[in-house]
């Protein structure tokens, strides 16, 4: 009995060490559970703030988005308006400039003018002040001849007065004597008279070839001036260059860029193989072209311009109407539409540089508006183009800001996508943790709760006599939790 005794005092204490063991394992494993649960939690509630920091960020984009639109929608505006008011502006620039011009001109002209009157003022004092010396040299040449005369008669009268019979050789050389001294001094009176005279002489030649220098001088400048405009007019050439220049101003005052929006002197080649080169090419949004032609010849304007004849006027004017329609034909023949690599409209640009020779054209012959359309070309002054041009511009200013939105809006769409592709990957992962802590807790009563779980089983094959190297419980405490009661049953059957 004593044995007994002995034995079931040991197997209470092996008992009683593996239950401890048991507990402590547990412990151990309910706090590594605890700990990674309140990791769990505290991801999960990061992932909630996250979560509500990008809806957050998603509300402002919106707010963003829509302020964007309404200061867009009000920038519109304001350009709208800036646009009608520089082309105002614009329209009034040509004739502020060739107001400028003409009151530039004007000056000069005045300039030129009071320098002339003034040396002419000159001129005149000084001719004035040499005439007034030379009336005063006449008027002593008078006195003098007339002394000589008295002279002579009061010598002539004292030799008749002598007796033939006294003249003999001695009064001979007398009066020679007498005579020779006169004849010096008259002589070097008319001498000096010659001299003097000679020197008014050259003095008036002098000034007289002065004034005939600036009448020169004057009459220069007006003739280059004449054929300055003669040569912009005049040679085909030059007229051509010049109109291009002034294309070129125009192109430069409407904001277009050369290279980027418009392109010059560019060589096309037909489909037969015939070539082209237009002015000027402008570039329109969706790969649209425009050609300008500025090849106008104004040779009958400038005949009509200069012209002083009401009947040379008119013939002139006429050859003008003609030479237009005449251009409108051979420009129309071209057909730069055929042309390989290029996608024009279907009507060109006729450019016209002078404006008051495109104004008069259509003021007295409005068909030709009409003539020309008929052929698909459109006659512009450099007003009007320029009016076409900044409105082209203002298209590119569109275009280039409404490509810049529609990247804005494709970054925003792939940035959207971007949000919602984590979202939904987000909420995949909170249903897979909830999914886990589900299965868990399943787990853990499979495991240790209730009768007959799989823990309190396996302990009772350790209780029964199975050897094993280590008890699942480390701790008392954890395998009181358990239901002993059908190990207590086993233990007790012996007795």
């Amino acid at each position: 009995m004593e044995n007994w005794i002995f034995v079931f005092f040991i197997f209470i204490l092996i008992f009683f060490s593996i239950l401890t063991s048991w507990i402590s394992v547990n412990f151990i494993k309910k706090k590594d559970f605890i700990t990674k649960e309140n990791k769990y939690i505290n991801h999960e509630q990061i992932l909630k703030m996250t979560i509500r920091n990008f809806k957050r960020e998603i509300n402002l984009y919106r707010q963003m988005e829509k302020e964007f639109k309404h200061k867009e929608k009000i920038f519109s505006e304001l350009q709208s308006k800036l646009v009608l008011v520089e082309e105002q502006v614009l329209f009034l620039t040509p004739f502020r400039q060739k107001c400028d011009d003409l009151h530039h001109e004007l000056k000069i002209q005045r300039d030129i003018n009071n320098c002339q009157a003034i040396e002419l003022k000159a001129a005149a004092i000084r001719l004035e002040d040499i005439k007034l010396a030379s009336e005063e040299k006449q008027k002593l040449l008078v006195a003098t001849e007339q002394k000589f005369v008295v002279q002579f008669e009061n010598l002539a009268n004292r030799i008749f007065e002598c007796s033939s019979y006294k003249i003999d050789k001695q009064n001979t050389l007398s009066i020679s004597k007498l005579l020779i001294p006169l004849r010096e001094q008259i002589d070097n009176f008319y001498r000096q008279i010659h001299e003097n005279f000679s020197q008014e002489e050259r003095t008036i030649c002098t000034l007289s070839h002065e004034i005939h220098n600036l009448q020169n001088v004057s009459m220069t400048m007006v003739q280059e001036t004449v054929n300055l405009t003669q040569a912009l007019k005049g040679n085909n050439k030059i007229q051509g260059g010049w109109g291009e220049l002034v294309l070129s101003r125009v192109l430069e005052s409407s904001g277009m860029r050369e290279g980027y929006e418009f392109h010059t002197q560019v060589h096309l080649q037909q489909e037969d193989g015939h070539k082209l080169q237009p002015d000027v090419i402008v570039h329109l949004p969706q790969n649209k072209d425009i050609i300008i032609d500025s090849k106008m010849s104004l040779l009958a304007y400038e005949r009509y311009f200069n012209s002083s004849d009401e009947l040379e006027r008119q013939a002139a004017f006429t050859d003008h109407i003609s030479s237009l329609r005449s251009h409108i034909k051979l420009l129309s023949k071209k057909n730069y539409q055929q042309a390989a690599n290029i996608r024009t409209l279907d009507y060109i640009l006729l450019f016209i540089p002078i404006e008051p020779a495109f104004i008069i054209a259509i003021n007295e012959h409005p068909e030709l508006i009409n003539e020309a359309i008929s052929r698909n070309i459109m006659l512009v002054s450099p007003s009007t183009l320029l009016v076409a041009l900044r409105t082209i511009n203002n298209l590119w200013r569109y275009e280039y800001q409404n490509r810049n939105v529609q990247k804005i809006a494709k970054r925003a769409a792939r940035l959207y996508d971007k949000i919602r592709l984590f979202v939904d990957d987000f909420n995949k992962l909170g249903q897979t943790l909830d999914k886990v802590q589900i299965h868990y807790q399943l787990a853990k009563k499979k495991l240790f709760e209730g009768n007959a779980n799989i823990v309190s089983q396996a302990e009772d094959f350790r209780i029964l006599g199975v050897e094993v190297k280590h008890s699942i419980f480390t701790k008392k405490e954890d395998m009181v939790k358990l239901d002993t009661l059908d190990n207590v049953d086993i233990v007790t059957k012996p007795n």
